[in-house]
């Protein structure tokens, strides 16, 4: 999921390649294309699949490994740009670097810390290509930014992670582009496995659940996870900018 001010509502897929006896990419983006998913992101960068997915319209999101290499040196930054997407854009509509995925449940701050550079140093390899403006770059952020989010009144951004939140905010700020984050409703489920509650997050019908400060009945926990998500996004977004 993620959010920027010209957002639209679509229908993407994560395409994982961590299994046995998938199909080819070939036939991956033929089975893409008889459905209405508009997006695929990749964890990585694998040319086969771009490849597979050019002259499709589909978009498509691409991960970068190795964020210390592009952090400290622009130079590799270039270089993973013109290795993994000048020869594919535009008839592989690549519309997102996604810079790491998750880096804050590493647990490692250093690494964090080099999330911003490494960020900084593909744009910056982005617009000696002249692709600024028609590619973006961001992180994929987990709901462990939060330090709680239960009810969704209640979610508040953890306070060790502000000062790396801010920067890259004002990077998504500055360049337009998206923040990204992984929600994962099947881990609430994990932690309370009723009936109900399975129900509730597989968007089955379910009572709802209201949220007892804001009086908002939630029916999915997606609804939930997202939407307070987006919340306090807004929020801090205009404590730190306003």
């Amino acid at each position: 999921m993620y959010q920027n001010t010209e957002s639209q509502p679509f229908i993407g897929v994560n395409y994982g390649q961590t299994a046995d006896n998938l199909p080819p990419p070939s036939a991956t983006a033929k089975l893409l294309q008889s459905t209405t998913i508009q997006k695929v992101r990749l964890y990585g960068s694998d040319p086969a699949i771009i490849k597979a997915l050019a002259n499709t319209g589909i978009e498509i999101v691409i991960g970068t490994g190795d964020v210390p290499g592009l952090a400290s040196d622009p130079s590799f930054a270039r270089s993973w740009v013109e290795t993994n997407v000048v020869p594919y854009y535009p008839a592989s509509k690549i519309t997102l670097i996604d810079v790491g995925n998750e880096a804050t449940t590493f647990g490692d701050r250093n690494f964090m810390l080099q999330l911003l550079p490494a960020m900084k140093n593909v744009q910056s390899a982005l617009e000696a290509a002249s692709l600024g403006g028609k590619i973006k770059v961001s992180t994929v952020h987990t709901m462990s930014i939060l330090s709680q989010s239960d009810p969704p009144s209640a979610g508040v951004f953890a306070a060790d992670h502000a000062d790396i939140l801010k920067g890259l905010l004002e990077f998504n700020r500055e360049t337009g582009s998206p923040f990204a984050v992984n929600p994962y409703p099947f881990f609430a489920y994990q932690s309370d496995p009723r009936p109900e509650t399975l129900a509730f997050c597989l968007f089955q019908p379910n009572p709802g659940r209201v949220d007892a400060n804001s009086k908002i009945k939630y029916m999915n926990m997606f609804d939930a996870q997202v939407l307070h998500l987006f919340t306090w996004f807004c929020l801090i977004f205009m404590f730190l900018f306003n």
